[in-house]
């Protein structure tokens, strides 16, 4: 398994979303654990250094899944910016928090309900640290 790489800021974000969720309940005790831990294992870099081809917050990111070559592009945000019918999804969703700290040609392992399959991360179209949007 690859090495996450996220930034200082998208760190401290996503942790304090996690912590305001679970004092909501608006957050599954297990989904807020499994995010913690990729946090947590994750590198974590200032925004000016991180590679352009990382998914971070607010990256808006083409993938497919290997299973059924289904594409799709969205935009990662924090929970309170998401909007399905925008394509923006939370953090909070497992197919976001699977692809935060990875980067373009990664394979990701995901159980779907007809079995395993893989996400592969084909372009990311826009990243804010990228675009020197560095205050979103």
């Amino acid at each position: 398994m690859k090495q996450v790489i996220i930034t200082k800021q998208d760190y401290n974000k996503i942790n304090r979303s996690i912590t305001d969720a679970k004092a909501r309940n608006s957050i599954k005790k297990e989904e807020a654990e499994k995010l913690l831990a990729e946090l947590k294992s994750a590198k974590i870099v200032d925004q000016e250094k991180i590679d352009k081809d990382v998914v971070t917050m607010n990256s808006i990111v083409k993938i497919h899944f290997q299973n059924n070559k289904t594409t799709m592009e969205f935009q990662l945000v924090y929970p309170s910016e998401a909007d399905l019918k925008q394509k923006k999804i939370s953090i909070f969703s497992p197919v976001a928090a699977a692809l935060i700290g990875y980067r373009v040609g990664d394979e990701i392992d995901w159980l779907i309900p007809s079995g395993m399959t893989k996400i592969v991360i084909d372009e990311v179209v826009y990243q804010p640290e990228a675009a020197g949007d560095f205050d979103l």
